[in-house]
């Protein structure tokens, strides 16, 4: 947001509902060290499980509806709100189909909110955070420990990019691998770098992501959520965002998508189950 900012706390120790969504259950965080297997082994075959995911959500169409809004404890000061359905095209490009946009009420309130091109890009391709091999030199990647995820056990690292390079925007916080599958199926952070000119302040908050595994291989992003006070230099400002991806299907097209080596079939049936996301 140009002016704006948006932090989004998560606070996963209450067993509170926010949004009409329960809290996963989280386990403390142990620090043992993974058995049969390095940090550094695992960080490899996380990322190549990365590539593959990537490789994949491009061959499913889903729905997106992200929900920005400012508050006053409890009120609802303004909002943006727009869904749009990710297709593709008879030449396999990218197209967001909005299906919902009612105008944004965000210049409604006096904080003076607004989305940023940065809030927008993050909101495509940060908040649903992927880490593949290919990203693995930009990031400095440190072992936390082991920690219960509902009937999940993962593993849990803390990241941060070594530097930042030009405009291009980062990832900086803790991802939690399971230990099966060795898939990444949450993400807890922030993109940075926040922007701090004389006339301007673009913020950004803390989320959290979470994956739900599709057709039985893929764990997809599946719900964000960020609740957090912005603190500009003029004024604090409460924002929270909601970010629901859904109805994921297989794209029709010739393109072969592999899993461990092995080519996955178009007749796969969704299963959606293993959810790692608030119920």
């Amino acid at each position: 947001m140009t002016i704006s900012t948006r932090t989004w706390v998560l606070s996963l120790a209450t067993g509170l509902l926010l949004s009409g969504f329960a809290l996963a259950q989280e386990g403390p965080l142990k620090n043992d060290p993974p058995k049969g297997i390095t940090p550094e082994q695992i960080i490899q075959k996380f990322a190549d499980k990365e590539a593959e995911f990537k490789l994949a959500r491009d061959n499913y169409t889903y729905r997106q509806d992200v929900k920005v809004q400012t508050l006053d404890g409890s009120t609802v000061k303004g909002e943006y709100h727009e869904t749009f359905d990710v297709t593709y095209d008879d030449q396999r490009k990218r197209l967001e189909n909005v299906v919902f946009a009612p105008q944004s009420t965000l210049d409604q309130d006096p904080s003076g909110i607004m989305m940023s091109p940065e809030d927008l890009q993050d909101i495509r391709h940060l908040l649903p955070f992927v880490l593949t091999s290919e990203e693995i030199p930009e990031y400095d990647i440190l072992y936390a420990g082991q920690q219960q995820e509902d009937e999940l056990h993962c593993y849990v690292f803390d990241i941060a990019p070594k530097k930042i390079v030009g405009k291009k925007r980062y990832f900086q916080g803790r991802i939690w691998v399971d230990d099966q599958d060795l898939q990444i199926v949450k993400t807890s952070g922030k993109t940075v770098p926040d922007i701090r000119k004389k006339n301007n302040e673009n913020l950004f908050p803390k989320f959290t992501t979470w994956r739900e595994q599709v057709d039985g291989r893929y764990w997809f992003p599946s719900y964000t959520l960020a609740d957090d006070t912005l603190h500009f230099q003029l004024n604090d400002v409460h924002i929270r965002e909601i970010v629901k991806y859904t109805d994921y299907k297989r794209f029709g097209s010739k393109t072969v998508i592999t899993y461990e080596g092995k080519q996955v079939e178009k007749g796969t049936p969704q299963q959606g189950q293993q959810e790692q996301k608030p119920q």
